[in-house]
């Protein structure tokens, strides 16, 4: 019996040692590993200038490329922040941007960070919420414009769930858990 007892307590303490290891290591290997803060020099810089919450960024970063620089989408998109060749156009047409910078150049992470950042930052002051943002980011401003217009969305109270586009609103699910995690681990 007193073995039994001595074995029982041993599997105790290994579990209690366990999961004390795990509370702290958990979070830690989330960061490391699934939730990372790469490139945080450039995107510290962007978001500030754009007016953009960092973590908001970050899950964008995730959601769009996993922190590839490379990344390049079945549709075209480049870099970490998955530019579209007309976004692009678009950005560079609204910085005045005279450097003589290509699409090529989104997959430097300085240059996509910076673009996408004006882009994501213009679209969060015009819908004034990340998960119309994201929609944005994701549709086009024409597609959450109509979707408000036609009344099948509220701008006031919007979640994933409301869009009525099934990729956009899976992308915007993945984009707000992926910044409520970030919110969670880096607090």
């Amino acid at each position: 019996m007193g073995r039994i007892l001595k074995i029982l307590c041993a599997v105790v303490l290994i579990i209690i040692i366990v999961i004390g290891f795990g509370q702290k290591a958990i979070p830690q290997l989330l960061k490391t590993y699934i939730y990372p803060k790469e490139f945080s020099e450039q995107v510290e810089k962007y978001s500030s200038q754009n007016e953009l919450d960092t973590d908001f960024v970050y899950s964008v970063i995730k959601t769009e490329s996993s922190f590839n620089e490379n990344a390049t989408s079945q549709v075209g998109a480049r870099g970490l922040m998955q530019l579209m060749p007309d976004a692009f156009d678009w950005v560079k047409y609204r910085l005045s941007d005279d450097r003589n910078l290509t699409f090529d150049d989104m997959y430097n992470s300085e240059y996509n960070i910076e673009y996408g950042c004006y882009l994501l930052g213009y679209l969060y002051k015009r819908y004034g919420s990340h998960e119309l943002a994201a929609a944005a980011y994701h549709a086009g401003m024409g597609a959450v414009d109509g979707w408000i217009e036609d009344g099948l969305i509220n701008e006031d109270s919007v979640t994933h769930s409301d869009i009525p586009a099934s990729q956009t609103s899976h992308y915007v699910k993945k984009i707000m858990r992926a910044y409520n995690m970030y919110k969670k681990l880096y607090k």
